[in-house]
Formats: C-alpha cells, sequence, structure tokens
C-alpha cells in the first residue's frame, strides 16, 4: 500500500467490493464485541525511546488475541505536538514519528486481521492543534480561506471573552488572538482551538479523513467528545446549575466547568445531521463501526438514545455512567441498567469501567481481588459491548505517579487536589524481572510501579486463578452463550447486594445473578421454569428448591427453559 497522502478536503474513492464478499462479512461484528483499547505511548515500545509505538503494539498483539478479544482501539497516533499527548492532531493523515510511520500503520493492521483481530482507532474531530495548518491559515486574518474553520468571536466592549464558556482543562474557553483581534473557542487547551462544523466545508474536510483512513483498513472509530462538534452559533451563556446536581466526577471538585448547565457549548442538536453524514461515510465499507464518546454528565442517556437510535446515526456510543467515582452498588447498577432500557432500549451502548481518561476502577472502587474478578463477569454480561483498558486485565491499581514525574496537563493544573490521568496511563508491564517491566529498553515516559510489576503478564499467563486467567475464561464463556452476546433483557432485579437479570437471545434464556456483596446470599429463581446451572469454571454455586446459593462476591449463569 502506498505511503502517499490524500487530500482532506476532496473527496476520494469509496472501495469495491462484490456482492459475495459483502454477504461473507459479519457487518455486526461490533454488537456484543469484547474492545480492548490500546494507548499507544505506554503498550510497548520497540525502538528504545521509552515511548510506545506501532511496530510495538504489532508485536503484542498475540496477547490480545490470547485474552481473546475481538478488536483493538488505539487512541491517537497521528502527528501532534502532544501538549494533550495525541489528542491534539496537526496532520489527521499522517502518523506521528514518535510512533513510526505509515508503513508500521499497515503492518499493524495487517498483523491484526491475521489474528483475527478488528481495528479501531480514534477520530478527534471536535478540535485539532494550533499548529495544524487548517488553524495556522485560519489565525492569519480574516480574510482568508479558512478564516471561518474554527469557532472565532469579537470581545465584548470591555475586552472580555464573547461569553461565560469553561474550559475542561480550566479557564475560559476562549483565548484572545493577536493577528485577527479577536478570541477562538477551545474546550480542552488553549492549543485544541475547536473546528467550526457549522462551516460545510470543514465537515467535508473531516469526512475525507474518515475515508482516508477507511481505505487503508480500519475497522471502525472511536470518535472523541462526540457531543462536542457543535456550539451554538449566537453564543448564549450557559446558565448555572444548581450546586446540589453538580457533576461529581473528573475532577469537577476542584474545577469550575461542572457548575454550568453545558446547554449551549456542546450537544447541541445540530450534531444529528453531521453523524448521519459520517454514517453515510461508514456505510460505505462495509462491517465497520463507530463508537462515539459522549461526556455530558445530564444528559448521558438523553443522548446516547439519539446518537445510536435507528442505522442511520452511530452504531454505539459510551457514557460516563460506569466510568464515575460512586461505587458500584447491586442497587446503582440496576438503576442505570433500567435507565438505559427504558431511554435508549433500540440503542447499542458499549460499557466501560476503566479508559485512559479516568482513574483505573481497582483504585476508584477500592475493589479486592474476589470484586476485581466479580466485577469483570459484571461488565461483560450487561447489555452492549464492552471496552477493555489496557493492564485492566492484569487486575492493575491506579499507578502513583509523583509530580515532578507528571506529564498530564491536566493534573499539573490542578495538583495535588486532582493528580490528572497518568495514573491510568503508566506503561503496560510485561515481563516482572526485565528492566523497565519489558516495556522499554530506555527509561519510559512515565515511571513504572513496583506495585504493577508484581502483576505483569507473565507472571499471570497459565496461572490458575490470576486476573488474566479469570478474563480470559470469562470472555470464552461469554462467546459460547449468544444471549450474553446480543440478547435483550427480560428483567433487571435486585435483592439486597445482589443483582440479577434474565439475557434473552432467539429460544435462549440465561438467569445471571452476581452476589456483589460480602456474605453467602440466597434467592429465589424465576418461577414455571425448568433450571439449569452452568458451569463456568469459575464460580461454585448451588440450587436446592427452586432457590439459589450464591458465595460472596460471586456469580452464577442458570439456563431457563
Amino acid at each position: 500500500m502506498t505511503n502517499a497522502k490524500s487530500d482532506a478536503e476532496s473527496p476520494t474513492e469509496s472501495p469495491t467490493e462484490s456482492a459475495t464478499e459483502s454477504a461473507a462479512l459479519n457487518h455486526n461484528w461490533w454488537r456484543g464485541a469484547v474492545i480492548y483499547q490500546i494507548y499507544p505511548r505506554s503498550f510497548q515500545d520497540s525502538n528504545a525511546d521509552g515511548i510506545g509505538d506501532l511496530k510495538g503494539i504489532a508485536h503484542r498483539l498475540e496477547h490480545v488475541a490470547r485474552l481473546g478479544a475481538d478488536a483493538i482501539w488505539v487512541s491517537p497516533f497521528f502527528t501532534s505536538p502532544m501538549k494533550d499527548f495525541g489528542y491534539d492532531v496537526s496532520d489527521y493523515l499522517d502518523i506521528d514519528p514518535i510512533f513510526g510511520d505509515l508503513d508500521a500503520f499497515d503492518e499493524m493492521i495487517a498483523t491484526a486481521h491475521r489474528l483475527g483481530i478488528k481495528v479501531i482507532i480514534d477520530l478527534v474531530l471536535s478540535h485539532t492543534s494550533d499548529q495544524h495548518p487548517w488553524f495556522v491559515e485560519s489565525a492569519q486574518d480574516k480574510n482568508n480561506d479558512k478564516q471561518d474553520w474554527y469557532v472565532w468571536a469579537d470581545a465584548k466592549p470591555d475586552g472580555t471573552p464573547p461569553n461565560n464558556w469553561l474550559s475542561i482543562f480550566g479557564g475560559p474557553a476562549w483565548t484572545w488572538n493577536t493577528a485577527r483581534r479577536q478570541y477562538f473557542m477551545h474546550n480542552f487547551l488553549s492549543s485544541q482551538p475547536d473546528l467550526n462544523f457549522h462551516n460545510e466545508a470543514v465537515q467535508a474536510a473531516l469526512l475525507s479523513v474518515a475515508r482516508f483512513w477507511l481505505e487503508r483498513g480500519v475497522d471502525g472509530f472511536r470518535l472523541d467528545t462526540i457531543n462536542f462538534y457543535f456550539c451554538d452559533q449566537q453564543l448564549r451563556d450557559n446558565p448555572a446549575v444548581d450546586p446540589t446536581l453538580r457533576n461529581a466526577d473528573l475532577a469537577s471538585d476542584v474545577n469550575p466547568y461542572s457548575f454550568q448547565s453545558h446547554q449551549f457549548d456542546k450537544s447541541r442538536p445540530e450534531n444529528i445531521a453531521f453523524l448521519e453524514r459520517l454514517r453515510g461515510v461508514m456505510d460505505e465499507f462495509p462491517a465497520t463501526t463507530t463508537i462515539g464518546e459522549i461526556g455530558d454528565a445530564e444528559r448521558s442517556m438523553e443522548l446516547l438514545s439519539a446518537y445510536t437510535m435507528g442505522n442511520k446515526r452511530m452504531h454505539m456510543c459510551y457514557t460516563f455512567d460506569l466510568l464515575s467515582e460512586t461505587p458500584l452498588s447491586a442497587q446503582r447498577l440496576a438503576t442505570i441498567l433500567n435507565e438505559f432500557e427504558n431511554n435508549g432500549a433500540d440503542s447499542w451502548v458499549c460499557w466501560a469501567f476503566s479508559n485512559h481518561d479516568v482513574i483505573r476502577h481497582v483504585s476508584r472502587w477500592a475493589l479486592s481481588d474476589a470484586q476485581i474478578k466479580l466485577f469483570a463477569c459484571i461488565l461483560m454480561s450487561i447489555r452492549g459491548s464492552v471496552c477493555l483498558y489496557q493492564g485492566e486485565e492484569l487486575g492493575l491499581p491506579e499507578a502513583d505517579i509523583p509530580f515532578d514525574q507528571l506529564q498530564d496537563p491536566y493534573g499539573i493544573a490542578f495538583w495535588p487536589d486532582y493528580k490528572g490521568r497518568d495514573g491510568c496511563r503508566s506503561p503496560m508491564v510485561w515481563e516482572q524481572k526485565e528492566a523497565h517491566a519489558g516495556f522499554s529498553s530506555a527509561t519510559p515516559w512515565l515511571p513504572i510501579s513496583d506495585e504493577h510489576k508484581a502483576l505483569s503478564v507473565d507472571s499471570q499467563v497459565g496461572i490458575a486463578n490470576s486476573f488474566f486467567e479469570h478474563y480470559q475464561q470469562f470472555i470464552a464463556f461469554r462467546k459460547q452463550w449468544q444471549p450474553l452476546v446480543e440478547g435483550d433483557y427480560e428483567s433487571i432485579n435486585t435483592d439486597g447486594s445482589v443483582i440479577t437479570f434474565i439475557r434473552r437471545f432467539q429460544n435462549q434464556r440465561l438467569f445471571c445473578a452476581f452476589n456483589m456483596g460480602d456474605s453467602t446470599a440466597e434467592l429465589n429463581l424465576p418461577e414455571g421454569c425448568a433450571y439449569q446451572l452452568i458451569d463456568n469454571a469459575l464460580y461454585a454455586a448451588s440450587i436446592s428448591d427452586a432457590s439459589l446459593r450464591l458465595d460472596a462476591y460471586s456469580a452464577a449463569f442458570v439456563q431457563l427453559s
């Protein structure tokens, strides 16, 4: 495949495919898929510079295949000044040299596909780097071809920003540009200006970016901050939020961003039409998928339903409901699942407990070893697809990164009340006794904790009752039972510390029970059924007279007929 880049501002031809080839594809592979998220800086270094890269990913994909994951999601690797570690793109159509080049990308794709693994890449469309040529041109003056490709606005008469919008990373969402004598908007760092999606040329350019990577062989996109694409054209002020309703997560206790109801700077109704245009591009490439990230605590379920309903928008989205700091009890989980069923039963969600933006759930919820394993079973039993974050299968806790080694601008800004995201982004641990745990022969870009080294891949693979073996066995179990992959719910109930639900697919019905408490529990099985307790090699349970007995922090699966 050639390394020549296509023009992001001009359409390209879609690939041709015979009817026979199309019929052979599993167009719905993403429904119920287990997706393994890779943070490329921290997965595997292949060139001894202390930073992970694409060749390193290709080298370690056997681990993902051994685990049993269906796909990988690779966080950004595009050309970038790395002020937000790749989420500030300066060239959508090339690879940053620290990660490799397009040949290395092709090698990674080929290796993944040879192993039966789909490849989803991270597209950051809401904003670019201020070093992107589009912004460099736009910022020159008010009379150039890209003068309205970003969100520009005049100052108020007193010189202050156009409105009260805030940046997630702290301070106003506006920065003054002396060349234009105007402010530009940025939801994140001031070096991440927001694109103006009200401009049709911007939309066309971004859709061509998607085509470029689809033609290169990717199987889908994870779409960063999907609800941030449009802002209010009138630039109206956001209203305040009742203090009792403020979001309690993502450093909001030290960041005034949560003091506002974000009605005008994101989650705008115009977003829907663009998502439909993007889905149209995806449909030119059979058996591809999209995962949208919805960052809106006030309207998460509403937006998830709106963005995924039918077959003309996103295939699936994820919210932060299970990525929050609030401990996960049986009652809270049931509330979330029932809310999803009531508001988005025809939609598809991608669930996750951890990712590159939040404290690892092992530490966030202070889980014991038994809880880590149980929570893995819960995550992979609820209706939807699943994202596992690298190291999650090892039971990794949050790493403690000292301030003098901190890299994350978010953490640096709010230290020590909020330590940022470096603790979940520290390098993967492969070999316990190797230098830097086998991640690199050079000093890694973030330190590796001794606690993580003790949980390395080589200390768990093939070891009975290890976290890795537990995840591997349950993924295999999940694939044996189609109700767990794509079945509907028949009921969702709680009884004290126990949550139960029935998953149904065609003529198969599976009763799932999870004891999230620290003592033995007994519960009645559904009436009018014959029962067969399924031995999944992970938990022991017993049935007597239509009563199911569950040990503390354990699960049971019962086939109903």
